[in-house]
C-alpha cells in the first residue's frame, strides 16, 4: 500500500468528524500533504496560452491540460433541510494562511414552497428563495458546514446561512484593504442591472447592503448581473476589477473597474460566443484570476438551444479588457460521462489560484443535469493539474518532435527556467541570437519538470542579460507548458 492508499484508507475508517480532528495527524504520519499557498502573479513568467510569446511553431499543437478529478468527488452533498437547490453553487474559494482553512461560499436555491415558507421571513427574488452559505476545511476534502447562529431558518438559527436574498454572489477576501470591516467583499444582483455590495471584517459577519454606482446601463444597452457575478483587486491596475453579464439578446461576458468598490465604470463587453457559435453556445458566465503575467478565466459556455449543458473552457488576456478563449470548444474541465456527478454542467470557481504539493487545486461545481428549472444540485467537486499546466504545446504526433520560435524578449539576467513533461522525451533550447547557445550545446530536460533552469555547455544565460534575443524550444515527445526570466521586448526592441 502506498502513501496516498493508507491516507485514504485512514479517513474512509473513521466518521467524518473524526477526520477534520485528526487530519493534521494523518498529514505528519504519512507525509502527502503540504501547506496550501496561494499564487501570486509572476510578471517574468510566461504561458505558452500567452499568443504574445508565440513566433511560429512547427509540428505543434496547443492542447487545454489535464486535471484530474479527486476520487472522492462530490465533496459533500446537500445534506441540510435549507440546502433545497445547491443550483448553479456558483462556488466562492480562498485558502486563509492564518486559519489554515479552506474558506466555501456557495449559493443556494428554495425551490419549493414548502422550504420557502420555512424562512425567517420568507421572501423570492425571481420567485424563490436564496441563502449564501459557507463552509470550511483543514485539508480540501473534508468539509464542515459551521452553525453560525446568523439567519433563521424553519425557527432556528443553528445553520451555516451568511447571507440571504443574495443571488448570484460572489465573495472575495481582500487582505490589502486598510479598513478592517471591509476585509471581505461581497457583490450580487436581485434582479438584471441591480447589483448590490456587501462588506464583511471575517467574511461571516456581513454589511447591510448598498447599492454601487455606474452599474447600470441606459435604456437599450443591455441590463447587467443575473450570472456568478464575480471580483477581485488588481495589483497590477491598482482597481477593484469585476466580471459580470452583459445581456442583449444573448449572454455575453462584460467588465467594469473601480477603485473604491462603490462607484464604478459602466461595463463593457470583453467576450463572447463566435458568430458561428450565436445564440447556441453562449458565453454564461467568467470567473476570473491573475495568473503569471496574464489573466485568467473560467468561461462557462451554455449550450442553450441543444442540450442545455454547461461546459468549463478557459481563456486568457493580457491585460483583463482583451480576452481569448483557449482552445475554443475544448472543455478544461470535461463534463462527466452520462449520469456521473458533473455530467451535465461544470461551474468553476471565483478565486485566486491554489497549489499544494506541485498541483493546482480547482474546486468546481459539479451537476449532474443539464441547466434546466431551479431544482437542481449542484454539489463541490475537485480537480487537479501541474502547476502552470492550463495548456500545452506538443508534438502533433505521439512521441514526435516539434519546434516552438518565441518572438523577440529582453534577458533579465536571470536563468531560463521552463514548466515541461519530459519524461519518456526530451526539450532542448536555443538562443537564435547569441553564439554558443545552439542546440547541441544544450542540457536536454529529459523529465517532468516545474521552474528547471536550463543550461548550456560553455554558455552562461545570465550574461545575456539586457539583450533582445528569441528562444528556439525543441520537443521530442514532450509538452511545454511555461518558461520565465525574460520580459517581453517593447515594439522598438523587437527585431
Amino acid at each position: 500500500m502506498n502513501r496516498f492508499d493508507a491516507l485514504r484508507t485512514a479517513r474512509i475508517a473513521v466518521s467524518v468528524s473524526v477526520t477534520a480532528v485528526f487530519a493534521p495527524m494523518f498529514v505528519s504520519v504519512f507525509g502527502v500533504a503540504s501547506p496550501p499557498s496561494l499564487i501570486a502573479p509572476d510578471p517574468l513568467k510566461h504561458l505558452v496560452l500567452d499568443s504574445r510569446v508565440v513566433a511560429n511553431t512547427e509540428g505543434l499543437r496547443l492542447t487545454p491540460g489535464r486535471v484530474e478529478k479527486e476520487a472522492n468527488n462530490p465533496l459533500f452533498q446537500a445534506d441540510r433541510p435549507w440546502e433545497n437547490a445547491l443550483n448553479n453553487l456558483y462556488p466562492n474559494v480562498t485558502y486563509d494562511a492564518d486559519e489554515k482553512l479552506f474558506k466555501l461560499w456557495y449559493e443556494c436555491v428554495l425551490a419549493d414552497k414548502p422550504v420557502i415558507a420555512k424562512m425567517m421571513p420568507p421572501v423570492t427574488i425571481h420567485d424563490v428563495g436564496w441563502f449564501l452559505l459557507y463552509a470550511t476545511s483543514a485539508n480540501g476534502l473534508t468539509w464542515d458546514k459551521p452553525s453560525l447562529g446568523l439567519v433563521g431558518f424553519d425557527g432556528s438559527k443553528a445553520n451555516n446561512i451568511v447571507a440571504r436574498d443574495t443571488p448570484n454572489v460572489g465573495v472575495f477576501q481582500d487582505s490589502r484593504d486598510p479598513n478592517s470591516t471591509r476585509r471581505y467583499k461581497m457583490i450580487y444582483d436581485v434582479g438584471f442591472s441591480q447589483l448590490r455590495i456587501r462588506f464583511s471584517p471575517d467574511g461571516i459577519h456581513w454589511s447591510d447592503p448598498q447599492t454601487p454606482e455606474g452599474l447600470v446601463l441606459p435604456p437599450g444597452q443591455g441590463n447587467t448581473g443575473d450570472t456568478h457575478n464575480n471580483a477581485f483587486w488588481d495589483e497590477r491596475l491598482g482597481k477593484y476589477v469585476l466580471i459580470t453579464r452583459l445581456y442583449r439578446g444573448q449572454r455575453m461576458v462584460a467588465r467594469s473597474e473601480s477603485g473604491d468598490f462603490l462607484h464604478w465604470q459602466a461595463p463593457t463587453v470583453v467576450l463572447k460566443s463566435s458568430t458561428a457559435e450565436g445564440v447556441f453556445h453562449q458565453t454564461y458566465c467568467m470567473p476570473v484570476f491573475p495568473y503569471a503575467n496574464v489573466y485568467l478565466g473560467y468561461v462557462m459556455m451554455y449550450h442553450a438551444k441543444s442540450d442545455r449543458t454547461v461546459d468549463c473552457e478557459l481563456a486568457w488576456s493580457p491585460d483583463g479588457v482583451k480576452w481569448e478563449r483557449v482552445c475554443p470548444g475544448k472543455p478544461f474541465i470535461p463534463r462527466g460521462s452520462a449520469g456521473a456527478y458533473d455530467s451535465g454542467c461544470i461551474y468553476a470557481p471565483a478565486g485566486p489560484a491554489i497549489a499544494q504539493d506541485g498541483k493546482l487545486l480547482v474546486f468546481y461545481g459539479g451537476s449532474k443535469v443539464a441547466h434546466q428549472g431551479w431544482k437542481r444540485s449542484c454539489l463541490p467537486c475537485l480537480a487537479r493539474l501541474r502547476i502552470d499546466g492550463w495548456a500545452a504545446y506538443e508534438p502533433n504526433e505521439l512521441g514526435g518532435r516539434g519546434t516552438f520560435v518565441t518572438r523577440s524578449m529582453v534577458a533579465t539576467g536571470l536563468p531560463l527556467c521552463v514548466t515541461a513533461d519530459a519524461n519518456g522525451g526530451s526539450l532542448r533550447v536555443a538562443v537564435l541570437d547569441a553564439d554558443g547557445y545552439a542546440l547541441a550545446n544544450c542540457n536536454p530536460i529529459t523529465s517532468d519538470v516545474t521552474d528547471a533552469k536550463m543550461q548550456w555547455t560553455g554558455g552562461d544565460f545570465a550574461s545575456l542579460k539586457g539583450r533582445t534575443i528569441r528562444l528556439k524550444f525543441e520537443l521530442v515527445g514532450a509538452k511545454l507548458y511555461a518558461f520565465r526570466g525574460l520580459k517581453l521586448a517593447t515594439p522598438k526592441q523587437s527585431r
